[in-house]
């Protein structure tokens, strides 16, 4: 298939504002796509590169040849050029790689060289999330879209998932089990106001849990092997080695857990999270750090037992296999109650402690991977939200020379679009102010003259707020009360924000 055609529906892709039309565009190009094309066709439609990361950003970009008159790349060149560019390292490899980009470039037509770009800076947003596109691959390979979410859970990269239907349908499908060593999305949580909300909300008695203010972290083990992944399903083994000691000196050699890392003071409060995820994020001198940042781990959920699969059970039967298999001081601390009194003073004494707040878990529940399942919910202290950063303003006075006021955003899941939900300056720092400008200035979508300067939307922070009320200012018809900063998520990509619906439950 020649890029092109790519480009082309992408483009129809951002044009339809409907569902149902952008689902029919991507449905259209994936039964012409050859088996042998397919994965790559639906990565780079999803704004993904199956390379993950290739060493080019936009100041590679900046100076491209003439395009070609007539389109004639295809997809697997494309794709082996983008393998060699990732490939280049050591002396010379800029050089080299910008001569790769050059020959790239100059093979493919102005409206490839516009999706190329858009695509190796990750600003392809045509609206073809991961719901979108699921139900394009079902349409066009005419299998049930529970069969591809289903599939999806398991093998955690919706490319190969989608390859496979189109190659072999639900049979291909029902043939992906939980591999350990290949990480899956991990399951996410709704928002609730109080304990007892959320315990009304799920109908009965559940399971309240420390919410932790680490790194989520997946732990895989194979014999002796033992893998790490990140939410965002990085490889961070070789960062954690006292994750990796405490997995190996389980008595089950064959499992995969989900929990979170946590840098704790000697009095066992939490650190706060920038040296959690400081320490996490460290390639070098790790021996070291292990000394002066120590990290601990508390595992909450089992996906694997001893070879046997546990997605599928309801939560308590999953907790159950992770009790009988790992030490209680390795496990989040939990009540399980139906008192909402008893939920209310367990939440009481996990922010005493430090900790984020509560989780408070359905025991009917199955793992719903990649996805914020009902039977998950999240409690904190005060309202927060994940929004995505849309634009700034230059600030006065005192703030003169920052971008100060940020415009905030929730996702909208139909469009792939973010809905503006308000401004706020509050909670800023010195320290934030000048990282957030440097951020806001390499991600500028346009002139940064203007007071305004909007921003490509890759930013996610985390914004606590006192309410939501009814408002015509903004496009979602409402806004955050006294909305204030907490901290960026540079863990979190702007498609696992929150979304409109969320803020919306969340209105009086």
């Amino acid at each position: 298939m020649l890029l092109i055609d790519l480009a082309r529906t992408s483009a129809a892709v951002a044009a339809d504002a409907a569902r149902l039309a952008k689902i029919a565009h991507l449905a259209e190009l994936l039964s012409r796509v050859a088996p042998d094309e397919a994965e790559t066709a639906i990565a780079y439609l999803s704004g993904e590169l199956p390379q993950r990361q290739i060493g080019v950003g936009w100041r590679t970009l900046g100076e491209l040849p003439e395009p070609r008159q007539v389109a004639t790349a295809t997809l697997t060149q494309v794709d082996t050029l983008l393998e060699r560019i990732k490939a280049q390292s050591g002396t010379g490899s800029q050089a080299a790689r910008k001569a790769l980009l050059d020959e790239l470039f100059g093979a493919v037509t102005r409206q490839e060289q516009s999706f190329l770009q858009r695509l190796l800076t990750g600003e392809l947003r045509q609206g073809a999330l991961d719901g979108v596109m699921i139900e394009a691959i079902a349409k066009a390979s005419a299998v049930p879209s529970a069969e591809v979410r289903r599939a999806l859970t398991l093998r955690g990269w919706l490319p190969a998932v989608g390859a496979a239907a189109l190659k072999g349908g639900v049979e291909e499908l029902r043939a992906f089990t939980l591999e350990v060593g290949r990480p899956v999305a991990p399951m996410l949580a709704q928002s609730a106001p109080s304990v007892t909300a959320a315990l009304e909300k799920i109908g009965g008695a559940a399971a309240v849990e420390w919410k932790l203010d680490g790194v989520r972290v997946q732990a895989h083990r194979s014999g002796d092997r033992v893998g790490v992944f990140t939410r965002t399903l990085d490889d961070i083994t070789a960062q954690v080695p006292e994750l990796v000691e405490a997995v190996l000196a389980l008595p089950v050699s064959d499992l995969v857990l989900d929990g979170e890392v946590i840098a704790l003071r000697p009095d066992g409060r939490p650190e706060p999270f920038q040296v959690t995820s400081g320490r996490v994020a460290s390639r070098t001198g790790v021996a070291s750090l292990r000394e002066s940042v120590p990290l601990s781990v508390f595992f909450f959920d089992a996906l694997r037992i001893g070879g046997a699969d546990l997605l599928d059970l309801p939560d308590e039967e999953r907790h159950a296999a992770l009790a009988a298999a790992v030490p209680a001081e390795l496990i989040t601390p939990r009540v399980v109650t139906a008192d909402a009194e008893e939920g209310e003073a367990f939440f009481a004494d996990a922010v005493r402690r430090g900790h984020e707040g509560v989780v408070v878990k359905s025991p009917r529940t199955p793992y719903a991977a990649g996805r914020r399942g009902a039977g998950w919910i999240k409690v904190k202290p005060r309202h927060t939200l994940d929004l995505v950063v849309l634009a700034a303003e230059w600030g006065s006075g005192r703030r003169k020379g920052w971008l100060s006021n940020l415009h905030l955003g929730a996702l909208d899941p139909e469009t792939g679009g973010f809905v503006m939900l308000g401004k706020t300056f509050k909670g800023l720092t010195d320290e934030l102010l000048t990282w957030q400008t440097e951020q806001f200035l390499r991600l500028a979508d346009g002139s940064t003259e203007d007071w305004v300067v909007t921003v490509q939307p890759e930013l996610v922070v985390e914004i606590a707020f006192d309410g939501v009320q009814r408002s015509s200012r903004y496009p979602g018809g409402m806004a955050l009360r006294f909305a204030r900063v907490l901290r960026y998520r540079p863990d979190k990509r702007a498609e696992e924000a929150d979304t409109v619906a969320t803020v919306r439950a969340l209105m009086p």
